[in-house]
């Protein structure tokens, strides 16, 4: 019985779906790390004349129309199917590279980078509802989701790579990376077109066609009485029944608010203040990422055997004093060996931050308040870009990683505070 769920779940590993849903997603995430870690940053400033100001609100636009979408997509995929949800949506990421390559005005990037978000914000919904699909309920699912995010994280980490190499090679001509992208972003299209209008669940096969759409605008105008009221239900239920420190609120906020602050102009700072070369650029992504990605197993493993308070108590300062030190060096040696010390404190703090605010989330509400924290976790994702943007213009290119390393501090001091009171109130 074993050897048959094992060869069953091996056929869900290579079937023509979940490749599909594999090849998309590496796509799309070497699509959006070319644009928003490698290009869009020096185009937008060094090309077009920009301000940084300018490409905060550009970016934090694109993870608002990404955000924003995702619920409705995912209730669209499962009326009108995968092919028609993912074809329609990702047929805007190619309006979004055109207008980006074609068109210059401030006001059409950032509206691009808004379609751009819309555009890829049915992928996620999709992958995760049909791997759950197929996979059974003694399937493969976490083997799936594993392959899944191993894309996610394959793509992102290429992009910025591969565009710096192309950069150096071609003398920054960006028309070229752009096309190259267009050309992505069709293979995309071509390959959702390929999916099926449906998978059965537990693997029983797929299909081709979707179900009738009859009736709807009833069925939507319904769906939308219905989340309302989700929504109206969610907020009662944690206005009256979570009782956790107010501090936990701006923790969250402040968590994904410093990767806000440090993404759109980390390129900006590394090329015209550091004065690295594209490639010279890659190594330094490549070192930083590496150190993490090595280093967040052990890690995981220590946080279950010794806690999380050593570790975000560790990894918050050390990211404070190598966020505010990166600011202020520019000896080559020196900015990799505090890109190192970067990777190791997020390492720290990756496992530990889930598991730790784990702990606040009463078991009687688990969904409705996870929910709450994620959504507000992140807010911070939107509004960080915005703030790095008028630092780096109005007070100096240093100023959005000074900011950095004080929300770290910040964060190291409202971890204490919570551990403590978590201590005095343990029986």
């Amino acid at each position: 019985m074993s050897q048959m769920t094992e060869a069953a779940a091996a056929r869900r590993l290579i079937s023509p779906f979940f490749i599909g849903l594999l090849t998309i997603l590496f796509l799309v995430e070497f699509m959006k790390g070319s644009l928003l870690v490698a290009i869009l940053p020096v185009y937008m400033k060094n090309s077009l004349g920009l301000g940084a100001h300018t490409i905060g609100l550009a970016f934090s636009l694109q993870y608002i129309g990404d955000n924003l979408f995702r619920s409705p997509s995912g209730w669209i995929a499962e009326r009108l199917g995968y092919r028609r949800t993912l074809t329609g949506a990702l047929v805007l990421t190619i309006v979004a590279v055109g207008m980006i390559a074609f068109l210059s005005g401030a006001g059409w990037l950032a509206l691009a980078c808004f379609i751009l978000g819309v555009g890829t914000s049915p992928l996620w919904p999709c992958a995760m509802t049909g791997t759950t699909a197929i996979s059974g309920p003694r399937g493969s699912s976490g083997q799936m989701i594993g392959m899944l995010e191993i894309a996610s994280l394959g793509g992102t980490g290429a992009g910025p790579i591969v565009m710096n190499f192309l950069m150096d090679r071609t003398n920054k001509n960006y028309q070229t990376l752009f096309f190259i992208l267009i050309g992505c972003c069709i293979i995309v299209v071509l390959v959702a077109l390929l999916l099926p209008g449906r998978v059965k669940a537990n693997g029983q096969g797929m299909e081709g066609r979707t179900e009738s759409v009859r009736g709807f605008l009833p069925q939507l105008l319904g769906k939308a009485n219905h989340l309302f009221a989700s929504i109206r239900k969610t907020l009662y239920e944690i206005r009256h029944n979570l009782k956790v420190s107010w501090l936990v609120f701006p923790a969250l906020f402040l968590q994904s608010f410093v990767i806000g602050l440090l993404s759109p102009v980390i390129t900006l700072y590394v090329q015209n203040e550091l004065h690295l070369s594209p490639n010279m650029y890659s190594l330094l992504l490549i070192a930083g990422g590496g150190i993490t990605v090595l280093a967040i197993i052990p890690c995981g493993k220590l946080v279950d055997r010794f806690g999380t308070a050593p570790f975000l108590n560790a990894g918050f300062l050390l990211a404070a004093i190598s966020l505010i030190m990166f600011s202020a060096v520019r000896s080559l040696p020196v900015v990799f060996a505090i890109v190192g010390v970067v990777g190791i404190s997020y390492a720290m703090i990756l496992p530990a931050w889930n598991t730790f605010v784990s702990t606040h989330v009463p078991k009687g509400e688990r969904g409705a308040v996870w929910g709450f924290f994620l959504t507000l976790q992140g807010s911070g994702m939107v509004v960080g870009p915005i703030v790095s943007g008028q630092l780096w213009d109005r007070i100096g290119h240093s100023m959005p990683f000074v900011a950095s390393s004080i929300v770290m501090a910040v964060l190291f001091v409202i971890h204490l505070v919570l551990s403590r009171k978590k201590r005095a109130e343990a029986p």
